[in-house]
């Protein structure tokens, strides 16, 4: 594997460049206290002065640092943390702290050495006079005011130039527990980066309009340790990156009962408020914003394109239970949904989940989906759908890929039809995939008790999260090209 530098903007290579790489500093663990808070405050400077905003993220066991970015080469000893090496200093590349500043901090740090020898040399001078003070007459062992005055003027310089290196410090670390941090608005504003990251809405804008939409239903009493805003994110994020309830416990500073009740209840609020997000378009809407693509190939017959997609679940105790959900396709116990998606790249259409053993063909005919077809539309599908009958007994009319079977091989005609279908059905494996990269929680194994209803609920949990994910993607830009 290639050794490169982890620093911003520079191109050194091991394999290339005759320059010498270093690993991050190690927490020293094993040895006494002092030394384990020296190496943890190294490694963190190293973070700070690297700047980079990926590394909290990263492995760092196999990145380095090149010569180039330390005054004598290379850096120092644990234990001489006052050396301008103590960490990298030079060529950084981000103006802050690079090498036009390093000579005046090697200036101050002589400086410093030299007032802490005056002041010892002051001490002893003052006690070996008190010590001979009761035995002879006094004398006069002050300094001119001229040396008094000098040496003052050099501890003052002393303390101003410590003071600014706290103070650049606190700002780096300031930056870094800023991007880690994903607590409060503030910690989001402006950032739309951390937005995507937490929560897969693409700006803060957005998150922003969502808390507003549901922060009405969200419960706050005056005893609760968290915000309405923190609530709402801790949904989010476990929405998106299925981050495990004791991570979020920790994050937040709460119990994982906490983090439980709060998902449950924001999930609900979710539910009520974003169901409406997935909804079948008017025909005429359609019509107007037609990508040009189905323009091509349908005209402007093409209402939904149709699939199903399964969602990984634990297996059941019970076995009838373990029976319907068993998938031959996943080869695991899973729960199938029918989805349905505008030519636009939306999620128009969201089915109740089924167990994993319904064949694509009863799920369609069991559902609601031909409810809201008209008469004349057309429905774009892949070749499992063999559900001519249903579509065609509301007046729709179904296009899926031609088959081979019983035949050598297709004809002209239904291979330029196949790759007319294939060519605009694409899109609706594309929206799958991006609710499922979105939304990691469904792509995870579910547990059983996401699947039961609670308290007389009629739409078990899993439900609910599916729709939500589907309709906080309708909220993202179109995987679909208008052009």
């Amino acid at each position: 594997m290639p050794v490169s530098c982890a620093v911003f903007n520079c191109s050194n290579r091991a394999s290339r460049d005759k320059k010498r790489f270093f690993r991050f500093p190690a927490i020293i663990s094993n040895s006494d206290e002092k030394t384990r808070d020296l190496s943890q405050k190294q490694r963190r400077l190293w973070f700070a002065a690297v700047n980079r905003e990926d590394l909290a993220f990263k492995d760092t066991r196999h990145m380095r640092v090149c010569s180039d970015h330390f005054v004598g080469g290379s850096p120092s000893a644990l234990y001489q943390d006052t050396h301008p090496d103590w960490i990298p200093t030079l060529k950084l590349g981000y103006g802050k702290g690079d090498s036009d500043n390093k000579g005046s901090r090697f200036f101050r740090l002589q400086e410093r050495k030299e007032a802490s020898r005056l002041r010892n040399l002051r001490f002893h001078v003052e006690e070996e006079h008190c010590e001979t003070e009761s035995e002879t007459e006094p004398v006069d062992h002050d300094l001119t005011p001229e040396k008094e005055l000098e040496r003052c003027k050099i501890e003052l310089n002393i303390l101003k130039s410590e003071n600014e290196s706290l103070k650049h410090e606190n700002d780096l670390l300031k930056k870094i527990v800023h991007k880690m941090k994903a607590n409060n608005t503030e910690d989001f504003e402006g950032d739309d980066d951390k937005v995507r990251y937490y929560t897969g809405l693409p700006s803060f804008v957005t998150l922003i309009a969502l808390f507003n939409l549901v922060s009405y239903g969200i419960c706050q009493s005056s005893h609760s340790s968290l915000t309405k805003f923190q609530k709402l994110i801790i949904t989010l994020m476990r929405l998106r990156l299925n981050l495990p309830t004791l991570d979020l416990s920790y994050r937040f500073g709460v119990s994982k009962a906490t983090i439980s009740r709060t998902f449950n209840q924001v999930m609900d609020v979710l539910y009520i408020n974003l169901k409406q997000l997935v909804f079948w378009p008017d025909r005429e809407d359609l019509r107007k914003t037609m990508p040009m693509v189905f323009r091509r190939y349908f005209g402007r017959r093409v209402s939904v394109i149709i699939d199903c997609f399964e969602i990984l679940i634990d297996r059941p105790s019970n076995l009838t239970a373990r029976t319907q959900t068993w998938s031959t396709y996943k080869h695991h116990n899973t729960v199938k949904y029918l989805i349905g998606i505008t030519p636009q790249g939306s999620v128009s259409y969201i089915s109740e989940g089924w167990g994993g053993r319904v064949s694509d063909k009863y799920l369609t005919n069991n559902s609601d989906f031909t409810n809201h077809l008209l008469h004349g539309d057309v429905v774009l599908a892949d070749r499992g759908f063999d559900i001519q009958e249903i579509i065609g007994s509301v007046g729709a009319e179904l296009r899926i890929p031609a088959f081979t079977r019983g035949k050598p091989q297709l004809s002209g005609t239904e291979v330029e039809e196949t790759r007319k279908i294939a060519n605009v059905r694409i899109h609706v494996e594309r929206v799958i995939g991006s609710v499922r990269q979105k939304y990691m929680i469904l792509s995870s194994i579910i547990p059983i008790d996401y699947l039961m209803t609670k308290n007389n609920e009629t739409d078990p949990l899993l439900d609910k999260i599916v729709h939500v994910c589907c309709a906080l993607t309708n909220m993202c830009p179109s995987v679909v090209p208008f052009e």
